[in-house]
């Protein structure tokens, strides 16, 4: 079997944060950075010590905390603006996927003799020069942003739109689970079982599906669903919420190279028409594609559902274990308290056509799926998750 694997050069886990960014610093020879993140990081005060830290150490650090829940093409390019005006040579991006991806993007417009757009960024493989120094810190067990050459940009009132490119790994992810203690259940629950959707996705990956990304995929898996009820329910468990990094981050290292499917092709209209959170678009997709996924994908879902669902009975047939593997993400989300129908969080039943009409521009997404998703197809999807 023939394949390509490309992840994040250096890991960091549960090392002081301002120590390896100092460290990062003298070893490019640079006295300053800027940290791309939200105004909710800010406001927590998660970076103070951090920042104080620097300061310390003779190092400047200006911050951009503009970055929005679904980032705007306007949000990026006000933070490569922002770079530029300060003579950034170093980005760190701390936050959930938004901010990191916001980081990524803006450390390639930022950089000396970038002679591209944003738009002219958009695609696969369509970053032609280099970029500034970059690291990724994740606040949130969810996105594995840290480890995947994507960013996903919102282009417009209901449309969203992709830059893959390996210039967009950083070079260097650090995981602090003490970042992530301040997380609320609802969030914790959605970002984690956005990161078993990633898990899920990348085992059963159609084109690019590879021993790599498998092993990885359940990995992830088997260390999500050890810990989400712990990470949600004690939400100041360090252990629980490190194995969720992890977890989150092996999975991210799977879907990057054996890219997701239809649970996502399907949720981010939720995202770009609605402003459900994205989190939260996969698990209410999450059991419907799955079944409809279930008659060409009952093998990997079995050997899947080996992994995690309790008590299973191994002389059970594929498509019976696989079948148990659905009922067991459905209980989890209804037990982490996150909603199960579209209604429930406000979409209307009239919005469901225009939401197929809008699932078919994913193609990039839809490749993968098991099997091919046709607009009546989402349709009938959408109205089973309404």
């Amino acid at each position: 079997m023939a394949f390509e694997f490309s992840t994040t050069p250096k890991i960091v886990y549960a090392q002081p944060l301002a120590d390896v960014l100092k460290s990062h610093c003298d070893k490019l020879a640079l006295t300053s950075l800027c940290i791309v993140t939200d105004q909710q990081i800010l406001s927590l005060g998660l970076l103070d010590p951090v920042i104080e830290s620097l300061h310390r150490a003779s190092i400047k650090v200006t911050v951009f905390a503009e970055t929005e829940s679904d980032p705007s093409v306007k949000t990026v390019k006000q933070a490569a603006e922002f770079l530029l005006a300060n003579n950034v040579g170093f980005v760190v991006g701390i936050g959930g996927g938004s901010a990191m991806d916001v980081a990524k993007v803006a450390s390639i417009l930022a950089a000396p003799n970038c002679h591209q757009t944003l738009e002219q960024l958009f695609g696969i493989e369509q970053v032609k020069g280099l970029r500034l120094p970059l690291v990724l810190v994740p606040t949130t067990a969810g996105t594995g942003s840290e480890v995947t050459p994507i960013s996903i940009i919102t282009t417009g009132e209901t449309t969203k739109a992709g830059i893959v490119s390996n210039s967009l790994l950083p070079d260097i992810a650090i995981l602090d689970p003490a970042l992530t203690l301040g997380l609320p259940p609802s969030i914790t629950a959605a970002t984690g079982i956005d990161a078993m959707v990633h898990a899920i996705e990348a085992y059963t990956s159609k084109i690019k599906k590879n021993p790599l990304s498998d092993h990885l995929s359940c990995n992830a898996l088997k260390l999500l669903s050890n810990n989400i009820r712990m990470a949600v329910h004690d939400g100041k468990n360090l252990n629980a919420r490190g194995e969720m990094l992890l977890g989150s981050m092996l999975a991210g290292q799977a879907f990057a190279n054996a890219p997701v499917g239809g649970v996502h092709a399907l949720a981010y209209p939720l995202g770009g028409t609605f402003h459900i959170p994205h989190g939260l678009s996969n698990a209410l997709m999450l059991p419907h594609v799955m079944r409809f996924n279930l008659p060409y994908a009952k093998d990997m879902y079995a050997e899947l559902a080996q992994l995690i669902c309790p008590e299973l009975d191994c002389k059970l047939l594929s498509v019976d274990k696989a079948e148990t593997l659905v009922r067991y993400l459905q209980k989890l989300i209804s037990e982490l308290g996150l909603p199960a129908r579209l209604r429930e969080v406000g979409i209307t039943q009239d919005s469901l056509a225009n939401l197929a009409k809008q699932a078919m521009l994913q193609q990039r997404l839809l490749v993968n799926n098991p099997v091919e998703i046709t607009e009546e197809d989402a349709l009938m999807l959408y109205q089973q998750a309404f």
